[in-house]
């Protein structure tokens, strides 16, 4: 299934800016960065249960804020592109 991951994160502190690049780490390890702080991911319900679960640990809930968008399987109606940067298909092979 495909799922859009965003997130905000408060880096007025050292410790702020520490969480960010740690959450930023963690989505690009297991999706396509779209924009600053959103990710396409494309998982399992295994994964996304894992991956949450990472997120939380790493993100502050006072501070920061995590929104997780299920698309599911039937996800590309559901997405349109406008504007700069070329769009990708997480179907097809991605080669880094």
């Amino acid at each position: 299934m495909l799922v859009l991951i965003t997130y905000d994160v408060n880096t007025e502190t050292p410790e702020g800016r520490k969480r960010l690049r740690h959450i930023s780490k963690i989505c690009v390890n297991h999706g396509q960065r779209v924009q600053n702080s959103v990710f396409e991911c494309k998982l399992d319900m295994a994964m996304l249960i894992k991956l949450r679960s990472m997120l939380e640990r790493e993100m502050n809930k006072d501070k920061d804020s995590l929104r997780i968008y299920h698309l599911g399987n039937d996800w590309h109606g559901k997405i349109e592109h406008i504007g700069a940067k070329e769009t990708y298909d997480p179907d097809k092979p991605f080669i880094v």
